[in-house]
């Protein structure tokens, strides 16, 4: 029997919470594995209900309070790290906690695990449940990383990582400021399985348009060395055109594309400072963390 750890942020949204693992151990019926959820509590404002304690399949939550809001993927990074000191799991599953990590989705993700053994599972976007407009720009958010990293960047956190990339995610200091980044650049056997974006169980969609180029940015600076090599490749190859017929077009894209590298190289020697001198802070910052058996 392999032991399942579900990790899920939550920052006041408790409603939604209560839904998705209603829908989690719906969905889990079919197996026979171990599985526990671990809430990390994001500093919410409100305070947590009473928790349902008649789930089937969910055998215990852990609901760790974080004394600082720190965002969903340092909530993530916060919980790998504590996970992978102290407790005892197989697979490690990320997902958000307000239905756009669709449950109905996870057969298929631990299917795939239990089947290809030693490879961790990302869920794919096949299709999106956001805007017109957004879609757009995530799209071209995908084109930009995909010319500067090499990298087709399709997914988000939801996953389930085996122990070992899990432990090794933890010793990465991309990991507080993108997951996905981090995990395509370190994890070798990563597998990836298309699913469809769901929609929000209470609300619109919270990814505003600065929190695209934000995660976008963050993306691209994992892979900053990747990022100097094609971009010193680019603004040559400009220059060579421009040599060859002579057009201002030119100049501006390689003083465009000189521009991006600088500021992708200050944005990753910014975070990685940052983490480096606050990433065991932020263990630091759980206040407590309270076990409910079910």
């Amino acid at each position: 029997m392999k032991i399942f750890k579900i990790l899920i942020p939550c920052y006041n949204d408790w409603k939604s919470l209560f839904k998705l693992l209603d829908r989690i151990d719906f969905n889990i019926k079919e197996f026979n594995e171990e599985f526990s959820v671990i809430i990390v509590n994001d500093c919410s404002t409100e305070q947590i209900p009473n928790l349902k304690i008649d789930y089937k399949k969910i055998k215990s939550i852990d609901v760790m309070h974080i004394t600082q809001n720190q965002g969903h993927t340092r909530c993530n990074a916060t919980g790998i790290k504590y996970l992978s000191k102290n407790l005892k799991f197989d697979y490690l599953i990320l997902m958000d906690g307000d239905g756009e990590d669709r449950p109905e989705d996870l057969p298929l993700i631990i299917s795939r695990v239990l089947k290809n053994k030693n490879i961790s599972v990302v869920a794919t976007r096949a299709r999106r449940s956001e805007g017109t407009v957004f879609k757009l720009l995530y799209q071209f958010h995908k084109l930009v990383t995909l010319i500067f990293t090499g990298k087709n960047m399709n997914f988000g956190h939801y996953s389930c990582l085996t122990k070992e990339d899990a432990l090794l995610l933890s010793t990465k200091k991309g990991l507080w400021s993108n997951f996905a980044g981090t995990a395509k650049k370190f994890i070798h056997n990563l597998d990836g399985i298309p699913t469809d974006r769901g929609n929000r169980y209470f609300g619109p969609s919270k990814m505003p348009l600065k929190g695209l180029i934000v995660h976008s940015l963050s993306i691209i600076s994992t892979f900053k060395n990747q990022v100097l090599l094609r971009s010193l490749f680019i603004i040559f190859s400009f220059i060579l055109l421009f040599y060859i017929e002579p057009n201002f077009f030119y100049i501006l894209a390689s003083v465009i594309t000189a521009i991006f590298c600088l500021v992708i190289f200050f944005i990753s020697k910014r975070e990685n400072l940052s983490e480096l001198n606050n990433s065991q802070n932020r263990i630091n910052k759980i206040e407590n963390i309270h076990t409910i058996r079910l």
